[in-house]
């Protein structure tokens, strides 16, 4: 049996998911609570297998007591369930430790799949804003501060990228400095790091 935690502020929502959820033999719905600032009591009461977050809730947002879930109870596993498919918010959820992100609009069978997909191990996200945060991925370096950083990587000076880029080492410092603004970063090595890191590179 799957234990489930159901957090989500309209009291008529949370009822009616409760309630097909509870219709399936194998899911068991332990917890409601309606504010975010509720869930990590109840997680720590009733232990969970999955949790099933609402983004928008009085008190603490679901993104914040995923992230507070993930530190203290690793076990219980965090499926966003939201009206909202926004890729940023796709993106908080994930780095909150998530294993799930769905929208509400979607069959409850198919919530009633993932949530024993994600209750296996696996994570599931919601396939059409995948798509859409994927295309929406910004890298924010231009071609040129790209090329700069790659050879920055390598350990080059700025005389040594200049000369390989056929550029004027003033140009490779302007280059440079607006990567490593872009980046937040301190210094070129770590700003060419974070951008291999990201996939920029």
């Amino acid at each position: 049996m799957i234990r489930l935690l159901l957090a989500e502020d309209q009291a008529m929502m949370r009822g009616a998911l409760a309630l097909l959820l509870g219709l399936e033999r194998d899911l068991e719905v332990v917890a409601q609570v309606s504010t975010g600032s509720e869930i990590l009591p109840a997680a720590r009461e009733h232990r969970p297998d999955i949790a099933l977050l609402d983004i928008e809730l009085p008190e603490l947002s679901g993104l914040d007591a995923a992230a507070h879930l993930a530190e203290e109870l690793p076990g219980c596993r965090v499926v966003i369930v939201t009206t909202f498919a926004r890729p940023a918010y796709l993106q908080r959820a994930m780095a909150a430790g998530a294993a799930g992100f769905l929208v509400k609009d979607g069959p409850v069978e198919g919530l009633a799949d993932a949530i024993r997909r994600v209750a296996a191990g696996e994570t599931v996200i919601d396939p059409e804003l995948a798509g859409l945060a994927l295309r929406t991925a910004v890298n924010p370096l231009t071609a040129r501060e790209r090329d700069v950083l790659a050879e920055a990587e390598t350990g080059a000076s700025i005389a040594d990228i200049a000369a390989r880029l056929h550029l004027s080492a003033s140009t490779v410092r302007n280059y440079l400095s607006d990567a490593i603004g872009k980046t937040s970063t301190r210094n070129k090595t770590e700003a060419a790091l974070l951008a291999r890191h990201h996939g920029w590179l």
